[in-house]
């Protein structure tokens, strides 16, 4: 059992008046305060309305990633998704954080990014999640991260590099955690460290391959992984879809499961679940006819985090 708890120790609640005041619950506010360290990626949080809650007690997080040509702003409005009101109602903060690139897309192919405390966006995003458990009640013991398209990607990234401080990972629309590495990264693109091959689906691994590179980026570990989710449309043009199978070939070899069974049209007609060991570890949804856009299935992945 991981206890992440060792991030931070939690002695008082939201001890900065200051800061309090410029951080307004119930809308997505920057933290101006944030360092931006290592990178210069901003941090963005939204606290539900009832913040501070009464009685104290310390909040979940959940870190939304955005895709390319987005930003934070974009992101909280992403579909209409229902992040911001349903933690209102069930009492979790969002951490939403914008990429410093011009096109918006996260580094997730250079080996600082994808290493354990490398540097990177990756680990902008984890100084993120110290700064909300610090001064916005965060909960160390119950972080989660959930992204599309290139926040897809960080968001495997982040589950193979800290290990240690996610829980649970929803990734729609992305591609296997290190599937991207290029060995230069392309610094000041708008597409950073872009991997074509992969892309496109042409990169194939066995599952131990897969996963031998997930525990080669914090080899020191020897604890358990987040548990993740996959989301994929069959007709993404994008990252096409060879790569949902290649990713719960994977998480599926990293957490030692099996398959054991589709289930058709689960979570609704058009989609197919696809169950390994337990389904408490990995599950993948394939949305048939679907493109880039994967929609994000709220209530679906909040019960896979034990939220509700």
């Amino acid at each position: 059992m991981r206890a992440p708890s060792h991030l931070l120790a939690i002695s008082t609640l939201l001890t900065s008046p200051a800061l309090s005041a410029a951080i307004t619950p119930g809308t997505l506010s920057l933290v101006p305060s944030f360092p931006s360290i290592p990178t210069a990626a901003k941090m963005y949080i939204y606290l539900p309305t009832s913040f501070p809650p009464s009685p104290p007690k310390l909040l979940p997080i959940l870190v939304a990633i955005h895709h390319c040509n987005g930003n934070a702003t974009s992101y909280f409005r992403f579909m209409n998704n229902l992040y911001p009101s349903l933690a209102d109602s069930l009492q979790y903060l969002i951490i939403y954080p914008s990429a410093p690139t011009t096109g918006g897309c996260w580094d997730v192919s250079s080996l600082a990014s994808l290493t354990h405390n490398g540097g990177g966006d990756s680990q902008t995003i984890v100084n993120m999640i110290k700064y909300a458990i610090e001064n916005f009640n965060g909960d160390p013991d119950r972080v989660f991260a959930s992204g599309t398209s290139s926040g897809a990607m960080m968001a495997n990234v982040l589950a193979g590099a800290y290990p240690d401080v996610f829980h649970a990972v929803s990734a729609y629309s992305g591609v296997p955690d290190g599937c991207f590495h290029v060995d230069t990264a392309l610094p000041g693109t708008n597409n950073p460290g872009w991997n074509r091959t992969c892309a496109e689906g042409l990169v194939v691994k066995t599952g131990q391959e897969w996963g031998d590179m997930v525990r080669g980026y914090f080899p020191e570990w020897k604890g358990g992984y987040p548990r993740v989710m996959i989301w994929h449309g069959t007709e993404d043009d994008v990252l096409r879809y060879p790569n949902y199978a290649e990713a719960l070939k994977q998480w599926s070899n990293v957490h030692g499961v099996e398959f054991v069974g589709n289930v058709t049209d689960d979570p609704e007609r058009g989609y197919t679940k696809s169950a390994y060991g337990d389904g408490t570890k990995v599950v993948g949804y394939s949305a048939k006819g679907v493109g880039h856009n994967v929609p994000i299935h709220e209530l679906v992945e909040l019960e896979f985090y034990d939220l509700v």
